[in-house]
């Protein structure tokens, strides 16, 4: 596959610069991917298309303010700075403008050096690690002289930060928000909870590839960025319980979709590894009866998972996700699930009929 295939046209006053004012009001395309039928709707709707014994998939990472804007030490050379991965306590993985103006034993002074960073080497794709010095709490002091890392498309102010963040974010470590999540208010997750519809809550955070462009021609020589994960044993069993009992997944947002689908990849390799070693040669059959209805168990670590068209999904049955980015990994996990024409020939009705595409736009519930 070409990364061509997943182009489409996009009209640039279609990119959404604002929030709206009531996050459910958003409109909602509905693509039916057995046929294909798309349905326009509103997000507040979305209930019409969730059944009790259903489960929704939330990730509950929250952004953190990790846009730093200082100074080299020693000049007034203006240097930016984006937090992307925490590689140990004071210790971080950035991306850095203007990245010649950083190298090794470069020191960069924030808020007049109320927070000191300096640069201990440059990895992979020209990042910059850098260490940090402070006194106090490095996250006081983050919220204190960070901003909200808004995806390069958006050129708006962003008049309040929680809108960059879900109702329900309780984990800092996201270099962008999981967009989907957005739209829900805690209104609209009560009623859905009422209706007997399980919420499980997972966390990735979110790095700073879901923005990079594809640059490989070819989809299969793309390189993924790791993002840390991180599903615990109530997630675990609702899953479980659900795929179980019949009920559907339905993971809101792709970082999601990567997590429940990590995990099943690592429960799959697990299994097949103690099959290799023997472990399960005696009482083997009951052994295997006993997983067989397992699809994830309660697991931590990095995936660089890439889901593009051909991927068989272990978990998720359907999806609640915004409007990507042409030639994107996003457009290739939605067209994993729904078929690349069916996506792509909903992304020109949706393009056609005005919707708000990215970060702040609308949604589409994929069944």
């Amino acid at each position: 596959m070409d990364v061509k295939d997943f182009y489409y046209d996009l009209p640039q006053e279609l990119i959404a610069q604002d929030p709206l004012e009531d996050r459910s009001s958003s409109r909602l395309l509905v693509l039916h991917k057995e046929n294909g039928t798309l349905e326009h709707k509103h997000f507040s709707e979305i209930l019409d298309y969730l059944n009790p014994g259903d489960c929704l998939v939330l990730n509950n990472t929250k952004v953190i303010p990790a846009r730093l804007f200082g100074e080299r030490e020693g000049t007034q050379a203006k240097i930016e700075i984006l937090l992307l991965k925490r590689r140990e306590k004071d210790l971080w993985e950035t991306l850095v403008k203007p990245g010649k103006k950083a190298r090794p034993g470069t020191r960069i002074l924030f808020g007049g050096g109320l927070l000191v960073g300096e640069v201990e080497s440059i990895v992979e794709d020209g990042n910059r690690l850098i260490r940090f010095h402070y006194q106090g709490i490095f996250e006081e002091i983050l919220d204190q002289l960070g901003q909200m890392p808004l995806p390069p498309y958006i050129t708006h102010q962003l008049k309040d930060k929680n809108r960059y963040q879900t109702v329900y974010a309780k984990y800092d470590g996201s270099a962008a928000a999981p967009t989907a999540g957005l739209h829900f208010t805690p209104e609209l997750l009560d009623e859905i909870r009422a209706r007997g519809i399980r919420i499980a809550e997972v966390t990735l955070h979110v790095g700073l590839g879901t923005f990079r462009p594809v640059k490989a021609e070819h989809v299969q020589e793309h390189h993924m960025h790791s993002e840390f994960y991180h599903l615990d044993q109530k997630a675990a069993d609702i899953i479980n319980q659900t795929k179980q009992s019949g009920g559907r997944v339905v993971c809101v947002g792709t970082t999601s979709c990567r997590t429940v689908e990590s995990a099943a990849a690592k429960l799959k390799e697990e299994m097949s590894r103690s099959v290799e070693a023997g472990l399960l040669a005696e009482n083997g059959r009951e052994k295997a009866h006993d997983t067989e209805h397992i699809f994830v168990k309660p697991c931590s670590g990095w995936t660089d998972i890439f889901i593009y068209p051909g991927y068989q999904f272990q978990v998720l049955d359907a999806l609640i996700t915004n409007f990507h980015l042409p030639e994107s990994t996003l457009v290739m996990l939605v067209s994993a699930l729904a078929g690349r024409e069916q996506v792509l020939h909903a992304y020109r009705q949706a393009v056609e009929q005005r919707y708000r595409f990215f970060s702040f736009g609308d949604a589409m519930l994929i069944l």
